[in-house]
């Protein structure tokens, strides 16, 4: 147990660790510092100072987020000086910052916002020039726009420590220094996995997700086009969080009606093809394993982790699942089995899907997505892209009484909704796998030691006599940590989950934002309801086996013919290529480095 240190905080004795920072400390009390650089989930940076706090005997005032505590310090955070110094430090960032608030996608969701309003800011005393450089939009996911930026390093962070890849870094010095890929490449050409964790912790609108409304608006008026749209997972329980609803909140029916109000022909859910992903991925788990096939074989819906494995993992490559993502799936099969059945001109169908990811822009854009000549899906929406077409229609989200999908692409089972949450994706394909294998039912479907928010999770479990050693893994570092202890030896597996995101789909990087409301430090907590909702979802399906959902059953019947079959590997299944790591090289061999890689 850490020793406890006392120290004083506005007239109030405290006891907190002696690890604990003053920022720390006046957590604990209640006492809300502003920050800005500071962020929950990543190291200590110090690098904004409008932390700042006296601390008696200093002849400074000192950043209270890198400030440790010691015993009997007496510390003000509200003191005239200090505010006075808060309010000119933020006056010298705006000063060097655009004005056009009514007009940035961040607006209203600014964290320099907030502090400009918390902090009384009513005028810029500071003027001279402005910084300015070209914005970067040569990216399908996120759009980087450096004139926004406050240097706070919080994507640099959350790009080396939460995902490994380190695609940007701080360019330049001086007025000149900038966050940017090296050499000042745009992301496209950068080893930017696509993820958009950068996005989430930005405070600004330095980076943002690169806005697919519009065209989806033109398509929705244009009669020409039949608009078909289909949701994830992960959405239902999260945005809901856009309209003041908790965390959690099951609102599929609500998105599913808003859709429609918004001009949607038809309405799917990706759900369905969450099955239909199980069944084909179950099957070509058990023949790999039967067949002497290449193992582990690795998941292959996490469509950031997929770049990141052809970038630094081109050797994994032959073990990824060469199922394509439930998005996909359901993409070529809106072109396909739904335009034939319904008579359509697949030419016509404008297919767009609702993803809790920016990576999925990436996936939708890749040229290995493209069915007899027509693009599995021609346009995604983030989960807050959704939420800002809803407000911008003036449909009242909470007061709709909601609707079901359409056929036949709708029906799903429990199995389909905890794709969202990591280590769904694993529980689902063994519920499948073990009755495929065995031919009995499977009493105790749920699999405890696959859920929960560990970066690494690891399960044994007995398959009619076979052992089958399973992993899953969430964010890119800790997938780089359990490939290297593969690599050394000291792991082995049959079956392996990889999400590039923290707690998989729902903290996915086009969810809604947490910092600006003050729960940037709760996204533990935000991720756990999100799960819940997921795993309640399934809980109340009559059907909670992938296999067992009669409209895949039906598709089968109808059109694939069956698992892995020769139609199956032309619509479902595709196959990953090795990326030069390029100038990014230099930056991953160093991540690796610092954290004990090989």
């Amino acid at each position: 147990m850490s020793k406890q240190i006392s120290l004083t905080i506005d007239g109030i004795k405290v006891s907190v660790p002696e690890d604990n920072n003053i920022m720390q400390a006046a957590d604990s009390l209640g006492i809300k510092v502003p920050r800005l650089c500071w962020h929950s989930k990543l190291s200590l940076f110090g690098g904004c100072r409008l932390c700042v706090v006296e601390v008696e005997g200093s002849k400074s005032y000192p950043p209270s987020c890198v400030t440790p505590v010691k015993d009997g310090m007496v510390v003000r955070t509200n003191c005239p000086g200090v505010r006075r110094a808060r309010k000119n430090i933020l006056r010298l960032i705006m000063a060097n910052h655009p004005s056009n608030c009514q007009i940035c996608s961040k607006n209203g969701a600014c964290e320099l916002q907030v502090l400009a309003e918390s902090l009384g800011l009513r005028d810029i005393v500071f003027s001279g020039r402005q910084k300015h450089f070209p914005k970067d939009e040569t990216s399908p996911s996120v759009v980087r726009d450096s004139d926004k930026c406050v240097l706070c390093g919080r994507c640099v962070r959350v790009c080396a420590e939460v995902q490994g890849v380190s695609a940007l870094a701080f360019m330049d010095r001086g007025f000149n220094t900038n966050v940017a890929p090296a050499y000042a490449l745009g992301l496209a050409d950068s080893v930017c996995i696509n993820c958009g964790q950068c996005v989430n912790v930005c405070p600004t609108g330095a980076l943002v997700e690169k806005d697919s409304t519009a065209d989806v608006w033109q398509a929705l008026s244009d009669k020409d086009k039949i608009p078909v749209v289909q949701i994830a997972p992960a959405v239902r329980v999260a945005i809901g969080e856009e309209f003041g609803n908790p965390a959690g909140r099951d609102m599929t029916s609500q998105t599913v009606q808003a859709l429609r109000l918004l001009g949607f022909a038809t309405v799917f859910d990706t759900q369905f093809t969450a099955d239909l992903t199980i069944v084909e991925e179950g099957n070509e788990l058990i023949r790999r394993v039967k067949g002497g096939g290449k193992l582990p074989m690795i998941t292959s819906c996490s469509p950031g982790w997929i770049k990141f494995c052809e970038t630094f993992y081109p050797e994994l490559l032959p073990n990824l699942s060469t199922c394509k993502s439930p998005q996909q799936m359901m993409g070529a099969l809106i072109k396909t089995y739904y335009a034939r059945k319904a008579g359509l001109d697949p030419a016509k169908i404008f297919s767009v899907s609702v993803m809790p990811c920016t990576a999925k822009k990436f996936e939708a854009a890749r040229p290995e997505m493209n069915c007899y000549g027509h693009r599995d899906v021609d346009a995604v929406l983030t989960t807050r892209e959704l939420a800002r077409m809803i407000k911008q229609a003036g449909i009242d989200f909470n007061a709709l009484s909601g609707q079901e999908f359409d056929s036949p692409l709708g029906e799903s089972s429990g199995a389909a909704p905890i794709f969202g949450a990591t280590g769904g994706v694993m529980e689902a394909a063994l519920r499948t796998a073990y009755e495929v294998i065995t031919g009995r039912v499977l009493g105790q479907i749920e699999f405890a030691a696959v859920r929960g928010l560990d970066g690494i999770k690891e399960a044994e479990v007995d398959i009619d006599g076979l052992r089958v050693k399973v992993a899953v893994a969430n964010t890119l570092v800790n997938a780089h940590r359990l490939f290297t202890e593969i690599k050394q030896g000291k792991r082995q597996y049959h079956f392996i989950e990889i999400m590039a995101c923290p707690g998989g789909c729902l903290g996915g990087g086009g969810q809604p934002y947490l910092a600006c409301a003050g729960a940037e430090s709760l996204a533990t907590e935000v991720y756990q309801k999100r799960a819940q909702g997921l795993y309640s979802i399934d809980e109340r399906k009559t059907i909670r086996k992938a296999h067992l959902n009669p409209d895949v059953q039906r598709l089968y019947a109808e059109f694939l013919k069956e698992p892995l079959g020769e139609l199956s590997h032309k619509l479902l299944h595709t196959r990953y290529h090795k990326r030069p790591a390029g100038v990014g090289a230099p930056y991953h061999k160093a991540v690796e480095l610092f954290k004990g890689g090989t």
